[in-house]
């Protein structure tokens, strides 16, 4: 199947209205290249790439698509849930949890929680956050 590009955030949200839903088969989804800062990288060259598909009026929440490729890199948290959709992972958190992150997993995270990904297989999730 071609890769299906997503409309921009202010596109979307009218269809959305407009239509009263819209659905994309999330693995064809093409993500624009994220900016990762070279501080964060641990281990190998891992890049992010995402598809912002909404966000509220204030900007205080988001939803999307995220993928992560091999690589380790560290983080400081939104509150955030997600569901892993390709791929593997393990996510340590500073003084809490490690959890495995497979296809299928659900996430919680704790705004503020210092992290660490080490990604083993190309990651794609879908997300929604609040700052």
């Amino acid at each position: 199947m071609p890769e299906i590009l997503v409309p921009e955030t202010a596109s979307l949200a009218r269809m959305v209205t407009a239509a009263g839903a819209f659905a994309v088969p999330t693995g064809d989804v093409r993500l624009s290249p994220d900016e990762l800062d070279p501080a964060q990288i641990l281990a190998g060259s891992p890049q992010t790439f995402s598809a912002e598909l909404w966000t509220s009026p204030d900007g205080s929440q988001s939803r999307g698509i995220w993928e992560i490729t091999p690589g380790t890199v560290t983080d400081v948290e939104r509150d955030e849930i997600f569901v892993v959709l390709s791929g593997r992972a393990t996510l340590e958190v500073e003084g809490g949890a490690t959890v495995e992150l497979v296809p299928g997993s659900v996430c919680l995270l704790a705004e503020g929680a210092k992290t660490t990904w080490i990604v083993h297989e190309t990651l794609r999730k879908v997300y929604h956050s609040v700052s």
